[in-house]
């Protein structure tokens, strides 16, 4: 199916979101905030990346563009909690394909995932 990075400072979260990808096919890499997250990226080429925004060390924008440098065409789904609308529209001008919020249902990141793998 292909490889996706979640980033997320909360292990829970990625846990979550690891179970609803990984019975689809999905290989999973994970990073617990931004910094990580582009170095995971230049490793690992993912395919699709889940980015937390709200995280200690680089915040989940500051990552999306620095990931944007190394790959014009990253498909990044930014993830949010409800509330931040401002920062999801920053996060999609800033060049995220699409967001999910939180809480979400697994069905709605199995849709948006599928999609942009499409």
């Amino acid at each position: 199916m292909g490889k996706v990075l979640i980033v997320d400072d909360a292990a829970f979260m990625r846990v979550v979101l690891k179970n609803i990808l990984v019975p689809e096919g999905y290989e999973i890499v994970e990073a617990s905030n931004g910094l990580e997250a582009v170095e995971e990226f230049k490793k690992h080429q993912p395919d699709i990346v889940t980015m937390d925004i709200t995280m200690p060390e680089m915040d989940g924008i500051l990552a999306l563009q620095e990931i944007l440098k190394i790959d014009a065409d990253a498909k990044v789904c930014m993830v949010s909690a409800m509330g931040q609308e401002k920062i999801i529209l920053e996060s999609v001008k800033s060049g995220a394909k699409d967001f999910i919020v939180k809480p979400f249902k697994p069905d709605d990141v199995l849709g948006k995932i599928k999609k942009m793998s499409a």
